[in-house]
């Protein structure tokens, strides 16, 4: 009886494995699950399992590079490979080569799965489109050189905008290096001083359009600087390229309707402009001359002429306020004065004496009373009409 080491027996079980031809190229059906891939090596390890049973499977770098979907937990795929043994630790394994969707193509899955990723980055969000300019002096086309569909957009330009700028950006459409030819150009027509950008090719197979799903095609339309016009194929082909331009086209031939205005509305436009200007003009400089005539007869109003004479008349006026005020006052004054006259006049001393009343002095004093006259006192006697000096012969009073 052989006695083995561990190694020994699942290096032995290894090659039995490799040698038995019926575990060689072998599919499988199964579930995902556990899967994950090494940041560094690139290799990719999960479990394929169905109701009752499971087991490990490993795809190398190599193979996964190749893969046109991500493979994710849940999902039904079959895979395609070798049946070996991971001598380390004993276990059999499933080592694939290929993996392919159950009951989807990989191309289809991998679009949807490329659409639900660009979709959370923000490529397809509506708010982030802008608006396309309504005259663009420069029409930028990224398209191929020798196709229909530039020869469509030179005819449309060159009937509805002539007076536009088309410069073309060549690329190729379809083939394994159109997706990098594509994005690249848009990066070049980005910063190339067009105002718009149209992208696109004619119709064809879902093949030959896709390079325009491609990620790097809508990551140079979404970091384009400038808005981009997609038109791909027919109006029932959407590319990812669509859903992340500013604006969708049809096709190429609806894309240059859409990026350019047609020149004979713009005639009719200025026409109609012109006339409009024509009736503002008359009705401004008949607003101005309404207003010139205004600030003329504001102007006479304060020229120093017209100031001189309002002056003039001013003073005028109060010269005439001020003669009828001193008349007033002074026929009130004459008034006032002939009254206190006629006071005085009444109260006046001569009056009194010609009603035979005299005023007697001694002394050139009035006397008021007999006790300051003596016997033989020289006296004056003020009469209305003169003076009288007399001698006091007797003095008595009124009592006695």
């Amino acid at each position: 009886m052989s006695i083995f080491t561990v190694a020994n027996l699942n290096r032995y079980l290894a090659v039995q494995l490799r040698q038995d031809k019926r575990l060689q190229g072998i599919f499988v059906r199964g579930e995902i699950a556990d899967f994950h891939c090494h940041p560094r090596s690139g290799h990719c390890y999960f479990t394929l399992r169905d109701d009752t049973a499971a087991m490990k499977a490993v795809m190398f770098a190599g193979a996964a590079e190749r893969l046109r979907f991500l493979p994710a937990n849940g999902m039904t795929v079959i895979a395609a490979g070798s049946i070996t043994v991971y001598e380390r630790d004993g276990v059999y394994q499933l080592n694939v080569t290929d993996l392919q969707p159950d009951g989807v193509g990989a191309a289809h899955l991998a679009l949807k799965q490329r659409k639900e990723k660009l979709a959370a980055l923000g490529y397809f969000d509506e708010a982030r489109k802008r608006a396309l300019p309504q005259f663009p002096k420069r029409i930028g086309v990224v398209t191929a050189p020798g196709g229909a569909a530039l020869q469509d957009i030179l005819h449309i330009l060159s009937r509805r905008y002539p007076i536009a700028t088309v410069q073309l950006f060549p690329v190729l459409v379809q083939g394994a290096d159109a997706p990098k030819s594509i994005s690249s150009a848009i990066d070049r027509a980005s910063d190339s001083g067009c105002d718009v950008l149209i992208v696109g090719r004619g119709g064809g197979s879902n093949e030959d359009l896709s390079a325009f799903d491609e990620e790097c095609v809508a990551t140079a339309i979404f970091r384009c600087k400038i808005p981009v016009i997609s038109a791909v194929g027919h109006e029932t082909d959407v590319s990812i390229a669509d859903y992340t331009a500013d604006l969708r086209a049809s096709t190429p031939s609806a894309a240059a309707e859409l990026a350019a205005p047609e020149i004979s509305m713009l005639r009719a436009a200025l026409s109609g402009l012109e006339q409009s200007m024509h009736v503002q003009m008359r009705r401004s400089i008949a607003g101005l001359e309404t207003m010139l005539s205004e600030r003329q007869a504001a102007l006479e109003r304060n020229s120093v002429t017209g100031r001189l004479e309002r002056m003039e008349e001013r003073r005028s006026q109060l010269t005439a306020r001020l003669d009828a005020a001193m008349s007033a006052q002074l026929r009130a004054r004459e008034q006032e004065f002939a009254q206190r006259i006629a006071q005085l006049d009444c109260l006046s001393p001569l009056k009194v004496m010609l009603r035979g009343y005299a005023l007697v002095y001694k002394d050139d004093e009035i006397l008021s009373s007999v006790q300051n006259v003596r016997q033989d006192d020289i006296l004056k006697i003020r009469l209305a009409d003169g003076e009288i000096t007399a001698a006091v012969k007797e003095v008595r009073s009124s009592e006695e």
